[in-house]
């Protein structure tokens, strides 16, 4: 089988450049993602140096990274702690929901955009990126914080709104009756709610069918078993990150940290082929005329995400510094409003060129302002004066004109007697 050069040369341009920004990144401590998308955005169709040779190829690496972004974190938690968060963060759903969809729906109505419009440019300002956040925990090694279960809390309720969202986008663009939007919404829910029953009452079998001796064994089922139900996933109009989450949700104990072995460097590669084809996907002459309505859009839902954040990190008792991790955490928006562009912008280019604008300016300033928010509090300088330190007291000297020395002190033992003369020791005694 003969392999093409262009492929080959394409591919490997493209992968010692992340290795470098990757390397830049890593020197001052900030997360990658920022320089994938700007990478993305120069080697694209308008950019600096197109790679049209490589594009399929990155199409399909990007959606296996975020499968395997989803899975990975997945695997960070039990489907009982995951379903007590849900629980727990009802309020915080219903919250991110409100104060992050109406201002996308309430810009679609002031830019005249039809009902198929305005309904996908509320999805667009609600979802935040899975893959990006999921990526910018790790990277930041905030996944053992205490705000983080919140964050991914919240990410997973969108991920399953989205569910429902999606069928209904899909109906109302193609100019669908009711009753067709509504049952798509009623099976694309019944669909999520039988995969999460079979997670909870069959998971443990499913971790003793991929466990495995073996890495590559290991590799192998756990892979195949994600991208098979991430497909089904997709067929049911529900998210294949949903999917991929479920699967790493069942697998506990020893088979899920063999899992996370084994898959983390492909997972690497693939989450940074997922980042580079956002930015690939957006045309650089599509941004400037959008840029003034998106700005303002951009300033408008980030403070909003930081409020949902904020008030997630509360209810599981974070402190001050990680409700504000928390919502800059969520701020980045990415694949999802991808999908919804493919959807509803092919009658709307006004609303193409808005949604890429606003993923690009969420998209990298997301995870800059995630990286910069506090970790720790601040020295309080102090304003008591400093302690000096007692110099050493001199030890009292013998009284050698009446024979005996300094009283005892409680609590030592006495003195040895002194000794006899000619005995070779100093006649003074023990200084």
């Amino acid at each position: 089988m003969r392999t093409p050069v262009a492929l080959l040369l394409e591919l490997g341009v493209i992968l010692t450049v992340l290795s470098l920004l990757g390397t830049v990144a890593r020197r001052f401590a900030l997360s990658p993602v920022p320089l994938y998308l700007v990478a993305g955005l120069a080697l694209g169709d308008g950019g600096l140096a197109p790679v049209p040779a490589a594009r399929d190829f990155v199409d399909t690496g990007a959606s296996i990274g975020v499968v395997l972004l989803l899975l990975t974190l997945g695997l960070d938690f039990t489907v009982r702690e995951f379903t007590a968060s849900v629980r727990r963060h009802r309020t915080s759903a219903a919250l991110d929901l409100v104060l992050n969809a109406v201002p996308g729906a309430a810009a679609g109505l002031l830019l005249g955009l039809d009902a198929g419009g305005t309904l996908a440019l509320a999805g667009a300002t609600y979802v935040s990126s899975s893959g990006i956040v999921a990526r910018l925990l790790g990277d930041l090694r905030r996944l053992g914080n205490r705000e983080t279960p919140a964050v991914l809390s919240v990410l997973v309720v969108e991920d399953f709104v989205m569910a429902a969202y999606l069928p209904l986008l899909a109906v109302v663009a193609s100019g669908g009756t009711w009753w067709q939007a509504l049952l798509a919404v009623a099976a694309a829910l019944a669909a999520v709610t039988a995969a999460l029953g079979a997670s909870w009452r069959w998971g443990h079998h499913v971790g003793r069918i991929l466990a495995h001796p073996d890495p590559e064994q290991v590799l192998l089922r756990v892979l195949g078993i994600t991208l098979v139900v991430a497909a089904l996933a997709e067929i049911v109009h529900v998210s294949a990150a949903v999917g991929a989450f479920l699967i790493g949700l069942t697998l506990t104990g020893a088979a899920a940290d063999r899992a996370r072995a084994v898959l983390g460097p492909l997972r690497d590669l693939f989450a940074a082929v997922f980042f580079l084809a956002l930015g690939l996907s957006v045309d650089p002459a599509d941004l400037p005329p959008a840029l003034p309505a998106a700005l303002a859009l951009a300033a408008v839902t980030a403070a909003t995400k930081v409020v949902s954040g904020w008030y997630a990190a509360r209810l599981d008792g974070a402190g001050r510094r990680g409700r504000l991790r928390a919502g800059t955490a969520l701020i980045a928006r990415g694949e999802f409003s991808v999908v919804i562009i493919g959807l509803a912008a092919p009658g709307e280019s006004r609303l193409a060129a808005l949604v890429t604008t606003y993923v690009m300016l969420l998209a990298v300033c997301g995870p800059v302002l995630t990286r910069f928010a506090p970790t720790r509090p601040p020295a309080r300088p102090s304003t008591r004066p400093p302690v000096r330190s007692a110099a050493p007291r001199p030890s009292a000297p013998r009284d050698g004109a009446r024979g005996r020395g300094p009283g005892p002190v409680r609590g030592t033992p006495p003195l040895p007697a002194p000794p006899r003369p000619g005995s070779g020791r100093d006649a003074a005694g023990p200084g």
